[in-house]
């Protein structure tokens, strides 16, 4: 039986990717105490990059924003691996951290970044609200736009 997240999603029209396996020596996720720790994540779609590129020259803040949301969902494709499945398990987003491949004079990662973040709020509804930081970088694995991490408590 679904839970409420998993229906939210689906009122959302929202289904969840696979979960990304790792690019490098990591694990997609650490579950340690209450806390879950998703490990960055970058826009994977059908199993390759999406939003190859710099915000600032290849892509605007919305197509930006979209390739965060894409980032967010990967990272609840993970969280849902984290919680062996059940979603519900998620008592709120606790933080957010993003990077954004841009131009030395791009100065919008907030808005970029909102991707995500609007994604998470409209899933998890006040439980989204985190604390979070976006900042510019000159590049980021395989060249995407941009990459995001993120921290849940679990009950």
């Amino acid at each position: 039986m679904a839970g409420a997240i998993e229906a939210r999603l689906k009122e959302l029209g929202i289904a969840l990717p696979p979960a990304p396996a790792p690019a490098a020596n990591y694990v997609p996720w650490v579950v340690s105490n209450k806390m879950a720790f998703i490990a960055g994540q970058i826009p994977i779609q059908d199993g390759k990059p999406a939003f190859v590129g710099k915000l600032g020259r290849e892509f605007t803040v919305e197509q930006g924003q979209q390739a965060a949301r894409l980032c967010a969902l990967n990272i609840l494709a993970q969280l849902k691996a984290a919680c062996g499945g059940d979603l519900d398990r998620v008592a709120r987003c606790a933080k957010v951290g993003a990077f954004v491949n841009c131009t030395p004079d791009f100065n919008d990662q907030p808005q970029v970044v909102n991707g995500a973040s609007d994604l998470f709020v409209a899933v998890l509804g006040e439980a989204g609200k985190h604390a979070r930081f976006a900042v510019g970088a000159p590049s980021l694995p395989r060249g995407v736009a941009v990459e995001v991490d993120a921290v849940f408590e679990l009950k």
